[in-house]
C-alpha cells in the first residue's frame, strides 16, 4: 500500500500558501519569482512594474517543465524552494507529468536538495518527491533509489526535528515501500532510524523505565502512521526481512505497547493501530521455524502429555528464558499476548484489524512447539473461542477467512476441538453457500474453502462432532457443493469432509433416515485425502494478504465500518491440553 497524497495545504500541510493558491495557475509562482529577483537585484525595485502589467504583456509565458527543472539548480535558495514546490503541484495525481519529470532527469536534482542545509528547499524537494513516488508506475520509485534517494531520505528523517519534513519523508519512505525490490534496501538503509526516531518515541514505550522516565500515551501522529505503514509493507518481504524485524531493538516492544495503549483508551479503528497488527502479524509467520533456537521448543508428537498442568507449565516457560522476563522478540509468542489480540478482536470495528489480529493467533497456534500448545491453551482459558466464533457472523469475507483458519489452528487442542465442534459448528455451516447459491454475505471462494477445511478438522477422529454438523442440516450443503460448485478446490474440500462423515459407520442410519445414501458421499476428485509423508498439510494456506505484493494504489482508512453484531459471550470451562498430528496453517501479509 502507499501513502495517499494530499492537496497542497497551508499550515500543518505539505505546502505552504504559496502552492496552495497555485491550483492551475502559476501566478503565485512568479510572484514569488519577482521577490526573489527583487532580493536578487534591490537597486531595481522601484523600476520594476508590477506583475500584473507584465501579465497583460503578449510576450509573457509560463515556463515549460524544462525550465523548471532547471530552476532546481538556481543559485538562489527562494528560486529553489518555489520550483521544487511548482513541481509537486504539478505532479499532484498527474501520471504523466511524474513521467516526464524523471525523463528530464529531475529526480537526481530534487534527491540532492534533501541535503540542503536551508529548511525551506529540502521541504519542498522532499513533497516533490513523495507525490512523484506515489503511484502504479514503479519506474519512479525506482528512479528515486538508483540515485540514493533512500539514504537521503533516511539522513534527513535524522538530522530534522520539524514535524512536517518527518511528515514528508515517512510518507514518501511508505510509497517507496509499496515496491517489492525495495523493501529490503529500506529495511538496510532505514529500519533502526525508523524505530529509533518514530516508533519508539510516539509509542510512548521506554527501553529503561524509571521513576522519571515512565511508558507515555502513544502519539497517533502521522509520522507514527506514515512509519507503521512503511514497516508493514517491508515486514511482507519474507524471512530475511522478518528476521531483521524481530531482531530490530526496541521494535516488538514499541508496537505491542502502542496495542496496549489503543486498547486502553479504546482507540482501536484508527489506522496506525491496524498497521501494527498487520506488522506483528507478519513477524509471527513462520515464527516456530525461524527464531534463533526454535529447535529446543519442539514438541514431538509421541511426547504430547495430555492434560498438562497449569503448574507443569509454568516451570517449563521459565526454563524457556531461564527465569528471566521475555523482550524483543520473544514477546511475539508469549501467551499473554493471546490477551491483546483477543482485546482487539472485541474492540475493534476495523476489519482489517479484526483479520490481522485473527491471523496473528492463527500464526501463533502454528507449529509443534511448546509455544502453540501454551497459545491454544491460554486462548481456551482466556474465553477467547466465543470471540473467535462471533467474528463468524462477519460481513468482512478476510474476517471469516482468518477467523476460520485461528480455529483450526486451535482445534488441533482437543479440548478446543470439542468446544469449536459443540460451539462453532451452526455458524460455520451458515457461511457455506448451497452450490452454486451464495449465502447474502457472497463470501470468497478461498473463504469457502477455509470454512470447509475447517470443519474437516473438527470432525476427524471426532464422531461426536460428525454427528452436529449432520444436525446442523449441513449435509445438503455439502452434497450441492460437490456436485455443482465451478470451483474444484471447493468440490475437494467439500468431498473430503463428506468422506470423513461417511466413513462413521455409526452415523450412517441417521444419514439414510434424512434420506442420503451412499452415492450422495461419492467423492467427484480423486478420493480420500491422504495425509502426506512428510507430515504437511494436505490442504493449501488459502490466506490472504491485506496488502497486496505489488500494489499500486493508494489505502485509506474507511470512513464507514460496518459495525459488527455483539452477542452474549457464556463462560467456557479452563480444560486439558491434548496436541494432534496435523499441522496448522500460517498467515502472513
Amino acid at each position: 500500500m502507499e501513502l495517499l497524497m494530499e492537496p497542497s495545504r497551508t499550515r500543518g500541510g505539505y505546502e505552504e500558501a504559496l502552492m496552495s493558491q497555485v491550483d492551475g495557475d502559476p501566478t503565485s509562482f512568479f510572484q514569488a519569482m519577482s521577490r526573489a529577483q527583487m532580493l536578487q537585484f534591490p537597486h531595481k525595485r522601484c523600476s520594476m512594474v508590477s506583475l500584473d502589467s507584465i501579465r497583460k504583456d503578449p510576450r509573457w509565458r509560463d515556463p515549460n517543465l524544462r525550465e523548471v527543472i532547471t530552476m532546481l539548480s538556481h543559485p538562489m535558495d527562494p528560486v529553489k524552494s518555489n520550483a521544487a514546490a511548482y513541481l509537486q503541484h504539478l505532479c499532484y495525481e498527474n501520471d504523466h507529468m511524474k513521467q516526464d519529470v524523471r525523463q528530464l532527469k529531475g529526480v537526481p536534482v530534487l534527491v540532492g536538495l534533501l541535503d540542503h542545509p536551508k529548511a525551506e528547499v529540502h521541504r519542498k524537494a522532499c513533497g516533490a518527491l513523495r507525490n512523484i513516488s506515489y503511484g502504479k508506475d514503479h519506474h519512479n520509485k525506482v528512479a528515486i533509489k538508483n540515485c540514493d534517494g533512500i539514504p537521503a531520505l533516511v539522513r534527513l528523517l535524522r538530522k530534522s526535528s520539524n514535524m512536517e519534513v518527518r511528515e514528508l519523508v515517512t510518507g514518501t519512505l511508505w510509497n517507496l515501500s509499496s515496491h517489492e525490490p525495495l523493501k529490503m534496501m529500506i529495511i538496510n538503509h532505514g529500519l533502526q532510524t525508523l524505530t529509533d526516531e518514530v516508533i519508539i518515541p510516539h509509542s510512548g514505550w521506554r527501553r529503561d523505565p524509571t521513576e522519571h522516565s515512565r511508558p507515555q500515551e502513544t502519539e497517533w501522529t502521522t509520522v507514527f502512521k506514515n512509519t507503521s505503514g512503511c514497516l508493514r509493507n517491508v515486514s511482507s518481504d519474507g524471512a530475511e526481512a522478518r528476521q531483521r524485524l524481530r531482531e530490530c531493538e526496541g521494535l516488538v516492544d514499541a508496537l505491542l505497547h502502542a496495542l496496549q495503549s489503543a486498547v486502553a483508551h479504546k482507540e482501536t479503528d484508527n489506522k496506525s493501530v491496524e498497521n501494527c497488527v498487520c506488522i506483528l502479524r507478519n513477524l509471527s509467520y513462520h515464527v516456530h521455524k525461524e527464531v534463533p533456537g526454535a529447535e529446543r521448543f519442539q514438541e514431538p508428537v509421541a511426547n504430547q502429555v495430555p492434560g498438562l498442568g497449569g503448574n507443569q507449565k509454568k516451570k517449563k516457560e521459565a526454563d524457556c528464558f531461564g527465569g528471566k522476563k521475555p523482550k524483543g522478540l520473544e514477546l511475539l509468542y508469549q501467551p499473554e499476548v493471546v490477551r491483546l489480540y483477543l482485546s482487539l478482536l472485541t474492540c475493534s470495528q476495523n476489519h482489517n484489524t479484526l483479520e490481522a489480529a485473527a491471523g496473528a493467533l492463527q500464526n501463533l497456534a502454528a507449529g509443534h512447539w511448546a509455544w502453540s500448545s501454551y497459545i491454544r491453551a491460554t486462548v481456551r482459558k482466556e474465553k477467547g473461542l466465543p470471540v473467535l466464533v462471533e467474528l463468524l457472523r462477519s460481513d468482512g469475507d478476510k474476517v471469516v477467512r482468518a477467523v476460520a483458519i485461528a480455529l483450526r489452528n486451535l482445534a488441533i487442542d482437543r479440548r478446543n476441538k470439542d468446544l469449536i465442534g459443540s460451539y462453532a459448528m451452526r455458524d460455520l455451516v451458515s457461511n457455506l453457500p448451497c452450490g452454486q447459491q451464495r449465502p447474502a454475505k457472497n463470501l470468497e471462494g478461498d473463504t469457502v474453502v477455509a470454512i470447509l477445511n475447517t470443519i474437516h478438522e473438527i470432525i476427524s477422529d471426532s464422531p461426536e462432532n460428525a454427528r452436529g454438523l449432520i444436525q446442523g442440516h449441513a449435509i445438503q450443503k455439502l452434497v450441492a457443493i460437490n456436485k455443482t460448485s465451478q470451483s474444484g478446490r471447493e468440490t475437494k474440500a467439500a468431498s473430503h469432509v463428506l468422506q470423513t462423515v461417511w466413513a462413521y459407520k455409526d452415523l450412517r442410519n441417521s444419514l439414510y433416515k434424512g434420506g442420503w445414501n451412499k452415492s450422495h458421499f461419492k467423492s467427484t476428485t480423486s478420493g480420500m485425502p491422504k495425509k502426506p509423508k512428510s507430515g504437511k498439510s494436505g490442504y493449501d494456506d488459502i490466506t490472504l494478504p491485506l496488502m497486496e505484493k505489488n500494489q499500486g494504489h493508494h489505502e485509506t482508512v474507511a470512513s464507514s465500518i460496518p459495525e459488527r453484531k455483539h452477542f452474549i459471550r457464556a463462560g467456557r470451562p479452563a480444560v486439558g491440553l491434548v496436541e494432534r498430528k496435523p499441522p496448522p496453517l500460517d498467515s502472513w501479509v
